[in-house]
């Protein structure tokens, strides 16, 4: 009974329902209501409204207003009494907290930014990308991974380029062998003239944009939706090192890429030949190239017909014999290397 009437009757002695209002205010101008009048509102029991007449079971007599009207306070005053205490406890906890910021702040060392911050959302990567190219006033680094370059991709930051090219500054990029073939990277090399400067590699780092050596961008996820600003100058340090490494061991966009002194054998089949003595799996190798499976493994069926290889093993041995796998001498023993099957552990 008492569930059924919480459920029907879902209130407090100071809101009624119609029927309770109408059963409560009978039982106090009679004095008493009989109890079958009362089963429609049972929240009047529960609620302690009406309660049994000793000298009658079968009536019900109601509690005085006055009983009620206290009851309703006292809940009240508690309810205040607890809110009050909750607010004071929040207040003594931001006291707190707030005093630790101030111990904190006077212990770090004076700064203009975050050494680290994190980019959470395209929106905000763009405007930070944004207001590190209206500060730079000398150099721009970048090391750009993947394939050939869309033209999106081009255009997203062509306003940021076209910027730093009206103040004079230099900028220099890396992209990976395959970038050579996109016509959309050359008319923006051409658009740019003399103030960019490009490079490719067979494989590059994730990317990576360097302004000024002072603030570096690096991605914090896979479909980079989220990014690092970098500002701690041991970090940008460290990441203009690794750019300037790669910089010299890359061949210039303008300049041919070096013949592999092996008939039949281009110089990315001598790539992949070379991450396939490794032993990395297809996907792998055609990502850190920036070409696809698919182009990948035709490249791989070349170099086994190119090599006279029957199988992903014998091409493996043959790889080494010819000196593709980077260390040319004499041939190596049958089995002395094999590749793995497309379906087995990567070792990368």
């Amino acid at each position: 009974m008492a569930g059924r009437g919480a459920e029907e009757h879902p209130h407090g002695a100071d809101r009624l329902c119609a029927a309770g209002d109408r059963i409560y205010s009978r039982a106090v101008r009679r004095g008493r209501v009989s109890r079958t009048d009362a089963e429609a509102v049972p929240c009047l029991l529960e609620l302690a409204l009406l309660h049994p007449d000793p000298d009658d079971m079968d009536w019900l007599v109601p509690t005085s207003p006055q009983e009620v009207m206290t009851r309703l306070l006292r809940g009240v005053y508690d309810e205040v009494s607890e809110s009050q205490r909750r607010v004071g406890s929040a207040v003594a906890a931001f006291e707190w907290y707030a005093g630790l910021g101030r111990q904190l702040g006077a212990l770090a060392a004076p700064a203009e930014g975050s050494a680290i911050r994190v980019l959470d959302g395209l929106s905000r990567i763009q405007a930070a990308m944004d207001e590190a190219t209206e500060a730079c006033t000398t150099e721009v680094l970048t090391v750009q991974p993947g394939g050939i370059r869309r033209e999106a991709e081009l255009t997203e930051g062509l306003h940021r380029a076209l910027a730093l090219r009206g103040r004079g500054v230099r900028m220099r990029d890396l992209y990976t062998h395959v970038a050579r073939h996109g016509q959309g990277l050359l008319n923006y090399l051409e658009l740019m003239g003399g103030t960019v400067e490009a490079r490719t590699l067979d494989e590059v780092i994730d990317r990576l944009i360097l302004f000024d050596r002072t603030v570096a961008f690096i991605p914090a996820n896979a479909d980079r939706t989220m990014a690092l600003e970098l500002r701690h100058p041991a970090l940008v340090e460290y990441l203009v090192t690794v750019f300037e490494r790669l910089w010299r061991l890359a061949i210039p966009l303008t300049a041919p890429l070096p013949d592999t002194g092996i008939e039949g054998i281009s110089h990315r089949e001598q790539s992949i030949a070379a991450l396939l003595a490794e032993g990395h799996q297809d996907a792998v190798i055609a990502e850190r190239l920036g070409i696809s499976v698919r182009t990948c493994r035709a490249h791989i069926a070349r170099l086994s017909e190119t090599l006279g290889a029957a199988s992903r093993t014998q091409l493996g041995v043959r790889i080494a014999q010819v000196g593709l796998d980077g260390h040319r001498g004499p041939g190596l023993p049958a089995g002395a290397l094999t590749v793995p099957d497309q379906e087995s552990p990567s070792v990368r």
